[in-house]
């Protein structure tokens, strides 16, 4: 497998975003942080996430004197790199060009993976972030998988999952077809699958695996399936390593292809996502498909007949996500009213409703082509980042205010009787009452204003979580699924 720096050209190149100020009635766009190649520059896929302290975590691929890092901001823009990788572009045992976000595991370190470097010089890690440093977990040695393009989930079990774009043991693809692959947050790595390729159960996942309520992973492939480099697949596969193709994607009619876009599971048991090509007009998709396989296209972008050509966007790469409202969210990487990305809305009438076009400002100051998905924190407020555009050219931290009310979250949103659920949100000093679905935590402690945990009281069901503090009571975004 070539490196990240001779394979990169062929990866599309999107054009990218930056900063901007506001969108349609009642909501607020503002751009918190440009990138300037210091602390930072083009976050690829990489969704943030929030941290137990309140703040965004997210990476870049780049910088001045290193080739990505890992960086903190907080929801006013005040950043800090936390890690940073290959400093100097020398020795990069520890990994180079993250191209996904990181995930905050439920020890509270942060845990993601490298498209490139370490110790096999080429084929990318598994790193943890603590107290103590950049921490590398596993280098890929192509035999067991190489070059991951996006992110880990945490697993019920405790245990990290996650895909590699090449590699394993596929044989009808240069290089391997790809994997997928479990890692105990010690560091021992099991190859799940590894992908075969055309005509079988697809190549090269670019997507991370989302856990549906079922505990088994469900993920995409970018192509394969049928017998030629078209057009991607959707699986599933348990924990233990029980594989099955539950899609083809063929690219006939209106249907979506090459999903690049991790799936999310919605509160109607469906698997969302989203694709940059094909769909009904070629200008890319949203669709939908169960955990049975039944597949059904939602929307395709670039409406035949309009006269603004795309107002919704078009080539959309990143993930959805489900706001507290119900509602769906995400990018797309062109298209809107200056031809330059979207943040677009499906409500649950199926409706997608433009939110902001970007590159309003002069010189695209507001930022173009977005990548990455977006993240709702628990004040209600969405955040994202662009690839490019900004003051320096370097990319964008932003957000978009809908006037959402605040809600909890989960750092990992199952768990048994007895164990410890780690919420996150605000204003919690001063909680009072936390329930499980109606059942009364009887243990629970306040950690800090933005985070706490509770133990799962005997008789607790499968529902919502709700935290009473002295401004008010919380809900839960999703269920908390109780494990039997």
């Amino acid at each position: 497998m070539a490196r990240f720096r001779a394979w990169k050209p062929a990866i599309v190149i999107w054009a990218l975003w930056s900063v901007a100020s506001v969108g349609a009635s009642g909501q607020e766009f503002t751009t918190l942080l440009s990138f300037d190649g210091t602390n930072g520059e083009f976050p690829y896929y990489s969704s943030l996430i929030q941290g137990a302290d309140g703040s965004l975590y997210g990476t870049t691929a780049g910088g001045e004197a290193f080739v990505g890092n890992v960086f903190k901001i907080t929801m006013q823009g005040e950043i800090q790199q936390t890690y940073t990788f290959c400093p100097l572009q020398q020795n990069c045992l520890n990994g180079e060009f993250p191209l996904a976000g990181v995930i905050q595991g439920l020890d509270g370190d942060f845990y993601g993976t490298t498209s490139d470097g370490g110790s096999n010089t080429y084929y990318g890690t598994i790193f943890r972030g603590s107290s103590a440093g950049l921490i590398t977990l596993h280098s890929f040695d192509s035999s067991d998988g190489a070059n991951p393009w996006d992110g880990l989930v945490q697993g019920f079990d405790g245990n990290f999952y996650g895909t590699t774009y090449a590699g394993g043991g596929g044989s009808n693809c240069t290089g391997g077809c790809g994997t997928v692959f479990k890692i105990t947050p010690a560091g021992s790595l099991t190859t799940l699958h590894s992908f075969q390729g055309w005509g079988t159960d697809g190549a090269y996942p670019v997507a991370r695996l989302v856990q549906a309520t079922d505990g088994a992973f469900y993920g995409t492939t970018y192509e394969g399936g049928s017998s030629y480099p078209c057009c991607g697949t959707a699986f599933r596969v348990t924990p233990n390593g029980a594989f099955a193709t539950i899609y083809k994607f063929e690219g006939n009619g209106d249907e979506a292809a090459y999903p690049e876009s991790a799936l999310i599971q919605a509160s109607d048991g469906n698997l969302y996502g989203t694709t940059q090509f094909y769909g009904e007009n070629g200008a890319g998709a949203i669709y939908r498909v169960s955990l049975a396989g039944a597949y059904k296209t939602v929307y395709s972008f670039c409406p035949k007949g309009s006269i603004r050509g795309c107002p919704t966007g078009a080539d959309p790469i990143g993930s959805l996500v489900q706001a507290s409202d119900g509602n769906l969210y995400g990018t797309a990487t062109s298209g809107g009213n200056n031809g330059e990305g979207t943040i677009f809305e499906l409500t649950q009438a199926g409706k997608v409703l433009t939110l902001y076009s970007f590159c309003t400002e002069p010189n695209c100051a507001d930022g173009d082509n977005p990548m990455a998905g977006l993240v709702q924190a628990t004040n209600g407020t969405f955040y994202g980042t662009t690839e490019n555009g900004g003051s320096e050219g370097y990319g964008t931290v932003f957000s978009l205010s809908k006037g959402i009310d605040p809600f909890v979250a989960f750092v990992l949103s199952a768990g048994r009787v007895g164990q410890n659920a780690e919420i996150l949100g605000q204003g919690f000093t001063g909680a009072t009452s936390i329930s499980f679905n109606g059942s009364p935590a009887t243990k629970f402690s306040i950690r800090s204003d933005t985070f706490l945990t509770a133990t799962v009281p005997t008789g607790a069901t499968t529902g919502y979580v709700t935290v009473r503090t002295p401004s008010g009571t919380l809900t839960s975004n999703v269920p908390f699924q109780v494990i039997p």
